[in-house]
C-alpha cells in the first residue's frame, strides 16, 4: 500500500483541489476529502473507492445508515458521520436552489422537487408543502413517518402548520416504499377527509402527490379532487 504523501502531489485530492477546483476532484477524491485518513490496510483514496463502490450509484450511498457503513472496514462512527453530514448538506443546498428555480405549479414540478427526499425510503414519509398566495413555496415539513391511515394522519396537525405558515394553500406527498405509487384504500379516505377541512379552513388544498419509484400519482390529474 502506497501512502498518499508518496503521490505526486497534483494527483493528491487537496492539492489537486487547490490547483485545478473541486469540478476537476472524483467522487472518490471528494469523499477522501471527507474522511482525510484510511487505516493501515488501506490509503484514504482506497477506502473511499470501497465507500462508493458499495452501492450502484453516490445516491444510494447517500442514503445508507451510520450502522451500514460502519459495517465497512475502516469506517467508524467518526467517519460515518462526517460523510453523511457532508451528502446531507449537499441535499439541503439542492432543495434550496429548487426553491429558487422551480415553479410549483404543477404535479410534475412537485414530484421533480420532493422526490430525492422520501422516493427510496423505506417508511411512508407525509410531506406537506405550503404556499402563499402567489404561488411561492413557504417551507415544506415531514409530518409522519410510518404506515400511513387515517387515524394517525390526522387533519388537525397539517391545518396547524398551515396556519402557523400563513398559508394560502396546500399539497400533500408521500411515498409508497413499493414504488408503485397507486392510491390505497386508506390514501383515498385521507385524502377525502383533508378535502373537506380545507374547505371549512377556506385554504386550498392543490394536490395529493404519491411518489413511487420514478412515477408519481396525482389526485389533481386523475380529477378526484
Amino acid at each position: 500500500m502506497y501512502m498518499i504523501k508518496e503521490m505526486p502531489s497534483q494527483e493528491r485530492p487537496r492539492e489537486k483541489m487547490l490547483q485545478f477546483g473541486k469540478q476537476a476532484l472524483s467522487n472518490v477524491e471528494l469523499i477522501a476529502i471527507i474522511l482525510r485518513t484510511g487505516y493501515q490496510q488501506k490509503n484514504v483514496l482506497e477506502l473511499s473507492k470501497t465507500i462508493a463502490y458499495q452501492k450502484e450509484t453516490l445516491k444510494d450511498v447517500a442514503l445508507m445508515s451510520i450502522e451500514e457503513l460502519c459495517d465497512i472496514k475502516g469506517v467508524g462512527p467518526s467517519k460515518a458521520i462526517q460523510l453523511l453530514a457532508a451528502f446531507e448538506l449537499g441535499k439541503r443546498t439542492a432543495q434550496e436552489v429548487s426553491k429558487e428555480q422551480l415553479v410549483l405549479s404543477s404535479p410534475e414540478s412537485i414530484y421533480s422537487y420532493i422526490k430525492h427526499d422520501i422516493a427510496n425510503q423505506n417508511q411512508e414519509h407525509f410531506i406537506a408543502l405550503f404556499f402563499t398566495t402567489k404561488g411561492a413555496l413557504i417551507k415544506h415539513e415531514t409530518l409522519f413517518i410510518g404506515t400511513l391511515n387515517s387515524a394517525v394522519v390526522h387533519p388537525r396537525v397539517l391545518f396547524k402548520k398551515a396556519v402557523l405558515h400563513s398559508a394560502a394553500s396546500f399539497v400533500v406527498c408521500h411515498n409508497h416504499p413499493s414504488g408503485d405509487p397507486t392510491p390505497s384504500q386508506n390514501d383515498l379516505k385521507i385524502t377525502k377527509t383533508i378535502k373537506e377541512n380545507a374547505t371549512m379552513m377556506a385554504i386550498v388544498f392543490m394536490d395529493h402527490v404519491i411518489i413511487g419509484k420514478d412515477k408519481y400519482f396525482s389526485f389533481k390529474e386523475k380529477g378526484l379532487l
